[in-house]
């Protein structure tokens, strides 16, 4: 079922309102949807190189406001949040994102936004745990708009290849976007 519904999703990248259909897959992927943006981010900045960071525009626009549906349902309807992360299989990593928070607060938001790990589970467990709101904006404006606009730009830059790369080693194109987000963090604050 999950694979159907990820060539539907593809598929959606060449419709006539693939901006709109991208930024309601982007919305719904940060509180509940199981399919990631990057799906139909990829091929439609692959089709139209000159719009890609339109395109990754949309994507942290939409992201974001789906995230902050996502704290909300944490936040006001906490039986739901636990519902959809039960039916995403994420139910023990609210307990492990709570701890998280707790010991580094912002730091969760800005180093799991930028991973493969589900950004609901972020949004939903932010509101669970009754993080900072505005932090929570803050925090995931710099990371989605990090994740949209580096996939957009690699992929107009070195086309198609670049997008077989990404899918294959995700875990360390985050690696090295995390690393050099957190060097800047660090520089800004050493420096300032």
């Amino acid at each position: 079922m999950l694979h159907r519904l990820y060539t539907r999703v593809l598929s959606l990248a060449g419709h006539r309102l693939a901006g709109l259909w991208l930024a309601i897959v982007a919305f719904a992927e940060s509180s509940f949807f199981p399919i990631p943006p990057d799906v139909m981010l990829a091929p439609m900045v692959m089709a139209r190189p000159d719009r890609a960071y339109h395109y990754a525009a949309i994507c942290t626009a939409a992201s974001v406001i789906g995230g902050i549906l996502g704290y909300g349902i944490g936040f006001y309807l906490e039986p739901v949040g636990h519902w959809i992360l039960a039916l995403t299989g994420h139910t023990g990593g609210v307990a492990q994102f709570q701890q998280w928070f707790a010991k580094w607060g912002i730091w969760v938001i800005l180093i799991k936004g930028l991973t493969p790990i589900p950004y609901k589970l972020v949004t939903i467990a932010s509101g669970l745990a009754a993080f900072s709101f505005p932090m929570f904006i803050i925090a995931s404006v710099i990371t989605r708009g990090a994740r949209f606009f580096l996939v957009a730009g690699l992929i107009k830059h070195f086309g198609p290849q670049m997008q077989e790369v990404i899918e294959r080693r995700m875990m360390l194109v985050t690696s090295i976007v995390l690393i050099v987000l957190v060097g800047g963090f660090v520089a800004i604050k050493l420096l300032g």
